[in-house]
């Protein structure tokens, strides 16, 4: 086997199926079709997996195109170990209802440490300006 440099490595992944993690924190999985030189990704028979604790939840999405730049992480799924013993599938209503309440729970941690911060006399840590370097 030949190493090929950038993305042209790829072409070997083609017809595998593959897990996506995307800079927004989604995960998607779903077997590669198509890429080009920038390393956008046509994937097939995707879904969408969400992981609260121990649980896991699939939103099937078809045809997914994904930017090369949004790409944190891709690998080839082990098809022998896909079923995980270890995590719990549930509904797609129950697992979305559980990703809200997590997301809410850490917005409020947010707010009580900005707020602990402040009462300290101690500016708050930004995102909006972490873009910007």
């Amino acid at each position: 086997m030949n190493y090929l440099p950038g993305t042209a490595s790829l072409v070997e992944e083609i017809d595998k199926k593959l897990l996506v993690v995307l800079r927004d924190g989604r995960t998607l999985i779903g077997y590669l079709r198509s890429i080009d030189q920038f390393a956008n990704l046509v994937l097939h028979r995707t879904i969408e997996r969400i992981h609260v604790g121990k649980k896991y939840g699939d939103i099937p999405r078809g045809i997914f195109v994904v930017r090369g730049e949004n790409v944190v992480l891709l690998g080839e799924i082990d098809l022998e170990n896909e079923k995980n013993p270890q995590l719990e599938e549930v509904p797609i209503d129950d697992i979305l209802e559980m990703q809200r309440e997590e997301q809410m729970q850490k917005q409020q941690e947010e707010e009580r440490k900005k707020k602990s911060m402040l009462e300290r006399g101690l500016q708050p840590h930004s995102d909006l300006h972490d873009d910007l370097f």
